[in-house]
């Protein structure tokens, strides 16, 4: 089979990406937007264009489809995920995206703002670019890579598999979920409706890179309480919940901050700060990739409040911890053969796998402890979450030629 002359991901990440279906960490729904829906129901539309009739929009949000097995083994059911939405970080309205064809290691300037920048020196994975197509917004949004690139590649894996009935491969399920960036991604998704033995998410960084690691996450919430007062009359009295904030925030050490830290070390990060002089509010996130670590992070959290707080009489706080994600690894090591697969089928589309961890979080890990071990698959984002966000059309191609393998591995491997 010869896919290279009508690979379809880059006409369909193209359309996907002027969709805005950015998420709303303080909508309480499911999906937190309802725009996300628009681009879910453009999805469903085109699988069933392809002959995927069973396609359909759920009430979450949440986009369900199969492709029949096409042999007579005994394949596992094996599910292909990707998330809708993009990040609430950075706008992805009015996206309008450019292709760079045959890049040559230039740094590229974005017309729409110039001074957003894709510096060659700042973007490691640019010196593999050369002679490739790359696709940026036009520098006042987000791309939409992530993870409109996954679901592209899943996209154009399903109408290559329904049009070359060659590729043997079991029962294949096609997932596509909201909310992923604000951590709610599989939420409500119905794992039983799904009936899938195991997954795969496209939501990963470099060409070839296969992901069996993720951090363990927790969200903690700080509750300061101060003494509001009149501020004419607050001497000996007032005592600002906003200030003992800051002072908290200030206390925290740089060394486990995010811009201190790299590889396997954690961090504790506060995303936002709300309040009064009556009260204040610190969200912190909590990562690392050892569970137990957690707990010393939010101890460290504790310790540094309650120094702050004793120089504030009357003032009190509380803090609220709550379970996010775990690492997928303790999972998937229970199933060595989907890595490895994996692994066989990046080769075997003619890269060089690199297995490595994650430092943050994908669908795939919550769907690991739910009943559905999943590993991250390389989709070619970069700089995700800001106006600098790319993906080239080669690595996408390459991650649809991965998918495509992946499948056949399966059906060989079956009896």
């Amino acid at each position: 089979m010869n896919t290279e002359s009508n690979f379809t991901v880059a006409e369909r990440f193209l359309r996907y990406v002027t969709i805005d279906t950015q998420s709303d960490p303080e909508s309480p729904t499911c999906p937190s937007t309802e725009k996300q829906k628009n681009l879910g129901r453009l999805l469903v539309q085109e699988l069933q264009e392809i002959g995927i009739t069973d396609a359909e929009l759920d009430e979450h949000g949440y986009v369900y489809a199969t492709i029949p097995s096409n042999t007579d083994k005994d394949v596992p059911v094996i599910c292909f995920c990707s998330h809708m939405d993009t990040s609430p970080d950075c706008s992805g309205e009015g996206v309008k995206p450019i292709i760079h064809h045959d890049y040559q290691g230039q740094d590229i300037v974005l017309p729409d703002d110039n001074s957003v920048v894709l510096k060659y020196r700042e973007h490691p994975d640019l010196k593999n670019q050369k002679g490739n197509d790359i696709i940026t917004a036009s520098g006042t949004t987000l791309l939409g890579a992530d993870n409109k690139a996954g679901l592209a590649e899943i996209m154009d894996a399903a109408y290559q598999l329904v049009n070359h009935p060659e590729i043997k491969h079991g029962k294949i399920r096609i997932l596509f979920t909201p909310d992923e960036e604000i951590g709610r991604g599989v939420e409500k998704a119905d794992l039983q409706k799904l009936g899938a033995d195991f997954g795969y998410t496209m939501d990963g960084e470099s060409r070839g890179h296969i992901e069996n690691e993720t951090f363990s996450a927790d969200g903690a919430k700080l509750i300061i309480n101060g003494i509001s007062a009149h501020p004419g009359f607050a001497k000996g009295n007032m005592q600002s919940a906003i200030k003992i904030a800051g002072k908290i925030i200030a206390a925290l050490p740089f060394e486990l901050s995010p811009e201190g830290t790299e590889d396997k070390e954690g961090f504790v990060h506060p995303v936002s700060v709300s309040g009064h002089a009556e009260q204040a509010v610190i969200d912190f996130i909590i990562r690392d990739f050892q569970d137990e670590r957690l707990a010393d992070y939010a101890n460290i959290i504790r310790r540094i409040a309650a120094g702050v707080v004793k120089g504030f009489p009357g003032a009190s706080f509380e803090l609220q911890i709550k379970e996010q994600y775990r690492n997928m690894k303790k999972v998937l090591d229970q199933h060595p053969q989907i890595v490895e697969y994996g692994i066989e089928a990046i080769k075997r589309a003619g890269m060089t796998p690199h297995l490595q961890s994650i430092r943050g979080g994908t669908d795939g890990s919550r769907l690991s402890f739910m009943g559905l071990p999943c590993p991250n698959i390389f989709a070619g984002e970069h700089a995700f979450h800001g106006k600098q966000e790319w993906v080239s059309i080669q690595d996408m191609q390459k991650a649809v030629e991965t998918i495509l393998q992946l499948v056949q591995i399966w059906e060989e491997k079956a009896e």
